[in-house]
């Protein structure tokens, strides 16, 4: 809720967070990643059926492994992967 009033006070800040996610989600890394938990979702036969959850990558036993998280928590967590703590900083 923070971060969405602050782009609500901010729109320039706004434009430029949505130019660099425009820029990063076509990029090669993130379109196979998408395309790969998207492949495994519609394999499940879980896509789109409202069930609140996401396929996500997990770390385990130093093996990415592909399962299934709540949405919300997959969104937030900045603990499980190396990308997520860059991106969302130390806390």
């Amino acid at each position: 809720m923070k971060t969405s009033q602050y782009y609500k006070d901010n729109p320039e800040a706004y434009a430029k967070k949505k130019l660099y996610d425009k820029k990063y989600n076509s990029s090669d890394k993130a379109t196979k990643k998408r395309t790969k938990l998207n492949k495994f979702n519609r394999q499940k036969g879980t896509y789109g059926n409202g069930d609140g959850l996401d396929a996500c990558e997990k770390k385990y036993k130093n093996k990415i492994k592909i399962t299934f998280c709540k949405r919300r928590k997959n969104r937030a967590d900045k603990n499980d992967m190396p990308g997520d703590k860059k991106a969302r900083g130390k806390n």
